[in-house]
């Protein structure tokens, strides 16, 4: 029997979404990119501002970045969603997964481990590289 993956209807959102541009509303102050993305709400991203503004009693996950690219701390995102089968990283002493799909060269030779969505190489026996490629 297969099993189905259950989506959350801030997923999707949550991948699309851009985040670390500087917030409109905070500009001038320390902090304001946005980084920030509210699972009940399920908008735009936000800053540190708002967040304790117009999110104060809401489920929230920061985003970082890693070579230019969005993660998210595995601490906060399993308790909110299965992350089973996706590739994680230690990065900067946290352990973090991708949001999306990063490009990568031809896959070489000897590679023992791809995802099963995009080919990307794993460094582990996981099944995706990101939690993109697997809500794919």
């Amino acid at each position: 029997m297969d099993t189905v993956l259950l989506v959350p209807p801030w997923l999707e959102p949550l991948l699309r979404t851009p985040f670390f541009n500087v917030c409109r509303i905070h500009a001038d102050a320390a902090r304001s990119e946005c980084n920030m993305y509210c699972l009940d709400c399920h908008g735009d991203a936000f800053c540190f501002y708002c967040r304790s503004s117009r999110h104060k009693d809401h489920q929230v996950i920061q985003i970082r970045r890693s070579s230019y690219h969005d993660v998210v701390r595995v601490a906060e995102i399993q308790k909110v969603l299965d992350i089973s089968g996706v590739q994680t990283y230690v990065i900067n002493s946290a352990r973090v997964l991708f949001l999306n799909v990063r490009p990568q060269p031809k896959t070489g030779k000897g590679v023992a481990h791809i995802c099963e969505i995009c080919g990307r190489s794993l460094l582990d026996p996981f099944r995706f590289c990101s939690l993109g490629c697997k809500v794919r």
